[in-house]
């Protein structure tokens, strides 16, 4: 069975770090995008950053550019998210895609798309 699946999420208070993981099980995230999607309540779901796995390249979003790092661990076929200086306003539910065909600032632009697989979310809380 093909699938992703992500973790890491949790409550934090303003200015602390979480770590997202994004592991992808029946396939290596070679040749794909993988991008990191959040949405809020009452909110529309976002691109947060998105990376291709062949060469690296990356793309933010402004609200999290100098914040959040996404990168790729090859060994264990999981993509991270890095996510420092957490503010109450990341609070939201993020979830993992992956993408044959995308490149890094399509996918990021375009939230809703089907992409090849979708992880099941993992909620971030930033609160005091």
């Amino acid at each position: 069975q093909l699938h992703v699946v992500e973790s890491g999420g949790g409550k934090v208070q303003p200015g602390g770090s979480l770590r997202l993981s994004c592991a992808a099980s029946g396939f290596t995230l070679d040749y794909y995008a993988i991008g990191w999607f959040r949405q809020a309540p009452g909110k529309e779901r976002e691109g947060v950053p998105c990376i291709r796995s062949e060469d690296g390249s990356t793309y933010y979003a402004d609200s999290v550019k100098g914040r959040f790092t996404i990168s790729r661990d090859n060994a264990n076929n999981t993509v991270y998210l890095q996510m420092n200086s957490l503010k109450p306003e990341d609070t939201a539910d993020y979830y993992c895609a992956v993408d044959r065909r995308s490149t890094v600032q399509a996918m990021c632009r375009d939230a809703y798309f089907g992409y090849d697989y979708w992880g099941q979310g993992t909620q971030v809380t930033v609160s005091s």
